[in-house]
């Protein structure tokens, strides 16, 4: 199986987007959007969107779901610079033009992208159900001082031909996602808070805040003996894949 690529215009540019389409025999005509976070090591935003292709293919097959993948701008070959607002903007582009052939919409974010499509969905009574992965709560001490966040976005490579927000206005705009706030705001959806015990980059304690927040409308899953980076665990498919059969 083989991921094909779909036209989605953003106010940036064309962002870089694919599907992964389920085997017709097991097809729930639903779509899952796995939404990339902001890795702020040297050059990691370039490939963020780059290391989900496979896991697209994996649940496509596994939950018979279509999986679409994202590139926003700044990141993969999606043109422009990284801000909160604008991959806010993006995100909500492609759940549009993807959702339109579809019957249900999840979004799963890693990190950054889990507080994300939590903003997102807010917004968006298409979005049936939100999964953070390894997602900070509090996104002001995971930023950090102003501008040593802005010089991170320029080390990760996700600032194009326009130029990047002052340092303050950049963390401001990062705050107004406000993932407390979010998921709060989200009543009759399904949520699932997927983290790893040993996670030293966002603290297990924050998925533990959106679930508090969440008023006991979300299901936790602590993973124990993994760390931040979920995406290769098979343990985070396993739960992952589970919670959408039950959407059926």
């Amino acid at each position: 199986m083989s991921l094909k690529s779909v036209a989605v215009e953003g106010d940036a540019g064309s962002i870089e987007t694919s599907i992964a389409f389920p085997p017709k025999a097991t097809a729930t005509g639903r779509l899952l959007l796995l939404c990339h976070g902001l890795p702020l090591n040297t050059g990691g935003g370039k490939i963020a969107s780059h290391q989900l292709p496979e896991l697209a293919e994996r649940f496509s097959v596994e939950a018979g779901w279509s999986v679409g993948v994202a590139s926003l701008r700044g990141v993969g070959r999606s043109p422009g610079t990284f801000s909160a607002s604008g991959w806010r903007d993006d995100l909500t582009s492609v759940i549009q033009t993807l959702g339109k052939d579809h019957d249900g919409i999840v979004l799963a974010g890693f990190g950054f992208g889990g507080a994300l499509a939590l903003a997102a969905a807010v917004e968006r009574d298409d979005v049936r159900g939100i999964a953070t992965l390894a997602t900070p709560a509090d996104l002001a001490s995971w930023c950090g001082p102003p501008v040593e966040f802005a010089e991170s976005c320029h080390r990760a490579g996700v600032v194009g031909s326009t130029p990047l927000l002052a340092p303050d206005e950049l963390v401001d705009d990062v705050l107004a996602l406000d993932p407390l706030g979010s998921i709060a705001a989200l009543s009759r959806r399904r949520l699932m808070i997927i983290h790893g015990a040993d996670d030293r980059i966002v603290p297990p304690s924050a998925a533990r805040a959106l679930v508090d927040a969440a008023d006991g409308r979300a299901e936790l899953r602590v993973i124990q003996g993994a760390g931040h980076w979920l995406r290769p665990d098979p343990r985070m498919v396993a739960t992952l894949t589970g919670w959408l059969d039950r959407m059926r």
